[in-house]
């Protein structure tokens, strides 16, 4: 399995992880499943709204937020492939805390953020029996 993203939305995600440093940030992933590749489209900010003495460690969204992003992606004729957010001072692997609000099927990009800086950027997706993340190949295409 591969994910397909514009380099543009690339920097788009690694911009807003660097602005939400020392705490996580994260957002949406709009586009589509073809066969066994993800591509996307767009992606969307979403406010942290973990207590904020735990966002240096915690990521998390409202119901509503998930509504919005299911709207709008309908109205742009696509989906919600998936979720981006970033890990602080930390590798760019998903955490027990990630594996346990996963969802089979959905894409998850994480940046890791060193020092207010991006440093790595890795996508995930939750194996069937939620057990573990199996990593996939992140193509970054020119945009054009």
């Amino acid at each position: 399995m591969a994910v397909f993203m514009p380099a543009g939305l690339q920097q788009t995600i690694l911009t807003q992880m660097e602005a939400t440093f020392p705490n996580e940030g994260g957002g949406f992933l709009i586009g589509e499943q073809r066969e066994a590749d993800v591509y996307v489209y767009e992606v969307i900010a979403v406010d942290n709204v973990f207590p904020t003495e735990e966002q240096y460690h915690r990521y998390a969204m409202t119901p509503q937020n998930w509504s919005e992003m299911e709207d709008r992606a309908d109205a742009l004729g696509f989906s919600l492939i998936g979720y981006y957010h970033s890990h602080p001072n930390s590798p760019a692997i998903p955490s027990e805390f990630d594996r346990v609000h996963a969802l089979p099927n959905f894409t998850y990009l994480i940046t890791s953020v060193i020092d207010g800086r991006a440093a790595e950027q890795r996508v995930w997706f939750l194996k069937a029996d939620r057990s573990a993340f199996d990593e996939a190949t992140l193509h970054i295409e020119p945009s054009g």
